[in-house]
């Protein structure tokens, strides 16, 4: 028992020590490895400067804190519990976590797109209120706005040289969060070939692409309770194990040490994984149906 205790207190101590590595030697020798290929073959002497070590520790700092909370985590628990299974499970959960922050910076980029093509909308309509031809009026309102993403110069282009505008910004809408650029499409299109007022439609577009941000604000503010009901169910298993630690039970060794222990602990977090799964699966498709 003693031997079996070593080699998993062993095991921790290496992985504490190789997320040391990771979250601090690590970025060292890879800075110097980039500089060391780096074209010229020069390398800085001495430590960086101290604005922009500063100002890169916290870009890298702010990233990555969340992921590797989950190993941090599980070390502590292998340090409470003596076994290696807590680290094991928070090197899985160092993964799902970095995909739930992407996930989150897309959505997020996805809204910054939407208000910009709402902005852009305004903005063309009012440069074409003022006077101006529709391509030096979107010349105007692109570099004003920027609704027009990475294929602002594509776009742009086409308007200055007389190329085909509404397929640039078909190809345009493409981006997530873009898609109103197709809205904009279609007015540019009606507007040339049929001789239609370009600005009432881009009032009508705009006032379309406004009601379907608010949609679905409303939407995510209504669905707001039920995701914190979720993060709050999911945090009780460990509430549990802080009361039977209060209560003078270990609750750790019974759950890592144990046969009936590692059982409930293999379908608990199944179940867990589960629940979360389907909770997590009806709010994405009640968003989607808007």
């Amino acid at each position: 028992m003693s031997g079996t205790t070593e080699v998993s207190m062993g095991a921790v101590v290496a992985c504490l020590g190789a997320a040391a590595w990771l979250l601090g030697g690590g970025h060292v020798g890879a800075r110097r490895a980039r500089l060391l290929l780096a074209p010229g073959g020069t390398v800085e002497e001495g430590p960086p400067r101290w604005p922009r070590a500063i100002h890169e520790w916290a870009r890298v700092r702010g990233r990555s804190r969340s992921e590797w909370s989950s190993l941090a985590a599980g070390l502590l628990l292998a340090l409470l519990g003596g076994s290696v299974l807590p680290v094991l499970a928070g090197a899985v959960g160092v993964p799902l976590l970095r995909r739930v922050r992407r996930s989150a910076g897309e959505r997020r980029a996805r809204e910054r797109r939407g208000e910009a093509v709402i902005s852009l909308c305004g903005a063309l309509a009012g440069e074409v209120r003022a006077g101006r031809q529709p391509g030096e009026a979107l010349l105007s309102a692109a570099r004003d706005s920027g609704g027009l993403g990475d294929t602002q110069a594509a776009v742009l282009a086409a308007a200055r040289f007389g190329g085909d505008v509404p397929e640039a910004l078909a190809a345009a809408s493409r981006q997530p969060g873009a898609e109103g650029l197709r809205g904009l499409a279609a007015c540019w299109r009606v507007a040339v070939d049929q001789g239609a007022g370009l600005a009432a439609g881009l009032d009508r577009l705009e006032a379309a692409l406004r009601a379907e941000r608010d949609q679905q604000a409303d939407l995510r503010a209504q669905l707001a309770g039920a995701r914190a009901t979720a993060v709050m169910l999911a945090g009780l298993p460990v509430v549990g194990l802080a009361l039977g630690a209060a209560l003078g039970a270990d609750p750790l060794h019974v759950l890592l040490h144990t046969p009936a222990g590692l059982a409930c602990l293999a379908a608990g977090g199944v179940l867990e994984a589960l629940g979360l799964w389907w909770v997590l699966r009806i709010m994405r498709g009640a968003e989607a149906t808007v």
